[in-house]
């Protein structure tokens, strides 16, 4: 009786389980037929690749290095006389050009020693006037015999001591006109003000460190920048007896060209201790775009390859015997050995291996094998 009515169940369970393996089954086939998924790729299908064709071009040389941008002229302009501060003429920043007015120191004591030293010198013109009358009168009465010969040499040193005492006085009147002048502070060089390191109506002395401001002359500006010892041969037969050699910055990303230049000089010695040589350039800088002590990356150009053949660098592969390219021909790729003359993150000079017109694979190489089918 028990197993008659579990009979029909077993049944259901059985017919349930068996359309779930149908369902399954035929889920699988839908989906590796591209119903609900991905079609798997085929054997015979062409890979997809990016190419670049080979071209003949003229490419530049640089020698690279990081360099420091450094002001021609740094001054701290500073009182030569001991006074009060009266006036500033400049703003915080400012572009000045040399002889500007900056400031003015009261000039009123040095005034004073003026008039002073120009009484002086009119008591003594006078005494030294009298002494010469009396000297000429001394030297009248010697040959009657009315005076002494003692008489008339003291009298002569006595025109030499009023000489000296005018000379003296004609001596102060010019220090203390000097040091009016000297009141009057101007720029000794053009370029760009720092902050003020005074405010008007303080006593500033001549001793004082810090000065009233810093002007830095920025147009030009000059580069320094180091270069590797294996490059100065190369650097050194560029400048022989042709232009100057151009120099560019560019920013620390390396992406933004920021001024163009002309190398100026080379240090007469290399350090040992870093096997580099010090080099300076200089930069019309007239939009202001080098800062001073700002880091550059510096590209110095001291040659161009005139029409060679030029591939992407990212086309070139090393392998156990070298480099190699892969060329597209047919449809197909082929393994080129290449033989490298000059390469950069960019483009590299290709002297045998690959002629102009070539078309290599620059992207997808890793999927690649001599003789794929490849599209494009």
């Amino acid at each position: 009786m028990f197993m008659e009515q579990k009979t029909p169940v077993l049944r259901k369970i059985l017919l349930l389980s068996l359309l779930l393996a149908l369902f399954a089954a035929g889920s699988y086939a839908l989906y590796s037929r591209g119903y609900g998924g991905q079609v798997p790729e085929a054997r015979d299908k062409k890979l997809m690749v990016r190419v670049a064709a080979v071209r003949v071009d003229d490419v530049p040389v640089y020698v690279q290095a990081l360099g420091t941008v450094t002001p021609p002229g740094i001054v701290a302009v500073k009182s030569r006389v001991d006074g009060q501060l009266m006036r500033l003429h400049f703003l915080e920043g400012q572009m000045v050009s040399e002889g500007d007015l900056l400031a003015e120191i009261d000039a009123r004591p040095f005034e004073v020693q003026r008039k002073q030293a120009l009484g002086a010198l009119a008591r003594d013109e006078a005494q030294l006037k009298g002494a010469r009358l009396e000297l000429e009168r001394f030297r009248k009465l010697i040959k009657e015999h009315a005076v002494s010969l003692q008489q008339l040499q003291t009298q002569e040193a006595l025109v030499g001591q009023y000489e000296g005492a005018v000379l003296m006085d004609k001596a102060a009147v010019a220090d203390a006109e000097l040091h009016i002048a000297y009141c009057r502070i101007t720029a000794p060089i053009s370029g760009r003000t720092g902050l003020k390191q005074v405010d008007a109506g303080n006593i500033i002395r001549a001793s004082d460190a810090g000065g009233i401001v810093i002007i830095t002359q920025t147009r030009p500006m000059d580069i320094l920048f180091t270069l590797v010892e294996k490059h100065i041969p190369q650097v050194l037969e560029a400048m022989r007896g042709g232009p100057p050699l151009v120099v560019e910055a560019w920013g620390q990303d390396g992406k933004t060209l920021i001024s163009r230049g002309a190398l100026l000089s080379l240090d007469n010695q290399i350090d040992r201790s870093t096997g580099t040589v010090k080099a300076r350039a200089r930069f019309d800088n007239h939009d202001g775009a080098l800062f001073p002590n700002q880091f550059v990356s510096v590209r110095l150009l001291v040659k161009t390859l005139e029409q060679v053949t030029v591939v992407p660098s990212a086309a070139l592969q090393r392998g156990n015997d070298g480099f190699f390219a892969y060329a597209v021909a047919n449809g197909a790729v082929h393994m080129r050995p290449v033989s490298i003359a000059y390469a950069t993150a960019v483009d590299s000079v290709i002297s045998a291996g690959l002629d102009a017109g070539d078309i290599v694979v620059i992207d997808g190489l890793d999927r690649l094998r001599a003789g794929a089918s490849v599209s494009y």
